[in-house]
């Protein structure tokens, strides 16, 4: 027996790319992600101009965050219990049908809000299906660098998908807005049903109540000492930046910054973290990887500790930057927390990570929105750098990664990659 440990070999981008099943899913989720960011800006916009309320029009910014955690601990076996290409083709077009529905009918602000939070709810599940088969398809630091590619087309496509939704939406409205969004989720759909393989299920998946196989799976991934660690270590960091981030607008007005100031800053993260994540994840050879782990933490919460003494505008930018690329420190704990995982509830587990990092990225803004009535803004962006710093305090990385045999044969799912390639049912 030996223990899984990192490699000195560093993989590529191009390598990764190379596969065209995991291009396939790379590229549909990034469409996914923009069409995902269209709907919301169209249905903020839609909600506002038939309401005149901002509450409302808030609500329906966030309402597909905090439902996923609902998904994930009542549905969340399934992403380990049917084939995953039904599951992500089911995903991409209950969203499409989702978003046409709002575009194409006047239904009241309630109920709308209602839809996208059902909806919402079935996220984790057709999500974990497919970060199952990046999982399943990838290994090793190719897997790492697979997540960092989804890290960076996330935070991409999103800041595509809110500059271009504002420009669809001033130019078609947002009803046909929403049906741009929801082309663009059919689109991938198909894409996935045409292209992507009919992986099987894997071996070892029970039988038995879906809600009651999800609680008890969820029960045993969150009382692993190892597995809960590692959610932790995903889930606190990036909520306490969000919350930090979440009071730039007001932190900008506060200062008197010029009009356009909140959105130079708001862009100022994800760029940073595009940065950091591919001079991490491309430039960084495994093993020192998950030894920056720490260092990248503080990197992510230190810059924001400045924003007490209420820095200028371009100072503000450039912390915000640097901040951003501190995101990187993700990319140390993708083959750990992976290797901490059972193989037959990888999906649910994968599942429950996104559904808890929307969760606490939906709570951390509420969290310092409060604090910030309390205290003077930049304070409390301080106080999230603070939080956001000592997780690198408390953070423990496990002592060695899963026993895994000497030789391994491969798994029902690689055979299936290996030996039917193109196959389509």
């Amino acid at each position: 027996m030996t223990v899984a440990s990192p490699s000195r070999h560093r993989t590529t981008y191009r390598q990764v790319l190379a596969d065209p099943r995991f291009r396939l899913l790379f590229l549909t989720r990034c469409l996914a992600i923009a069409a995902g960011t269209l709907r919301i800006v169209a249905l903020s916009v839609l909600i506002f101009a038939s309401t005149g309320s901002v509450v409302l029009s808030a609500v329906a910014y966030g309402i597909g965050f905090l439902p996923q955690m609902v998904g994930a601990a009542l549905l969340g076996t399934l992403a380990d219990r049917v084939r995953p290409r039904r599951l992500i083709v089911a995903g991409y077009a209950l969203e499409a049908v989702t978003a046409a529905v709002l575009g194409l009918t006047r239904l009241p602000a309630g109920v709308s809000l209602a839809l996208v939070a059902g909806v919402a709810c079935t996220t984790p599940v057709f999500l974990g299906a497919s970060n199952r088969v990046v999982a399943d398809l990838l290994t090793g630091d190719g897997y790492v660098l697979g997540r960092s590619l989804y890290n960076m087309a996330s935070s991409g496509a999103q800041l595509l998908g809110f500059a271009g939704g504002g420009l669809a939406v001033a130019a078609l409205g947002s009803r046909h807005a929403l049906l741009a969004a929801a082309g663009c989720q059919l689109l991938a759909a198909l894409l996935v049903r045409l292209r992507l393989p009919d992986l099987p299920v894997p071996a070892g998946a029970r039988a038995q109540s879906t809600l009651r196989h999800s609680l008890a799976t969820n029960r045993r991934l969150l009382t692993d000492t190892r597995v809960r660690a590692l959610l932790l270590a995903q889930w606190l960091p990036p909520a306490f930046v969000t919350g930090a981030e979440s009071l730039i607008v007001s932190y900008a007005a506060r200062r008197g910054f010029p009009a356009g100031a909140p959105g130079l800053l708001l862009a100022c993260l994800p760029i940073g973290m595009l940065a950091g994540d591919f001079v991490v994840g491309r430039l960084v050879y495994p093993a020192l990887r998950e030894r920056l782990v720490r260092p990248l933490l503080v990197v992510l919460g230190l810059p924001l500790l400045a924003f007490a003494a209420d820095p200028p505008l371009v100072f503000a930018a450039t912390l915000l930057g640097i901040s951003g690329t501190g995101f990187a420190y993700g990319l140390g704990i993708q083959r750990r927390f992976l290797d901490a995982l059972p193989e037959t509830s990888r999906g649910q587990a994968f599942g429950l990570l996104s559904a808890g990092l929307m969760t606490f990225q939906g709570l951390g803004p509420a969290a310092f929105g409060l604090l910030a009535q309390l205290a003077p803004t930049g304070a409390a962006i301080a106080l999230a750098g603070a939080a956001t710093a000592i997780t690198a305090l408390v953070h423990h990385p496990p002592l060695q990664s899963r026993v895994v045999p000497k030789t391994r044969r491969p798994s029902v799912a690689a055979k299936h990659w290996n030996h039917n390639p193109g196959r389509e049912a």
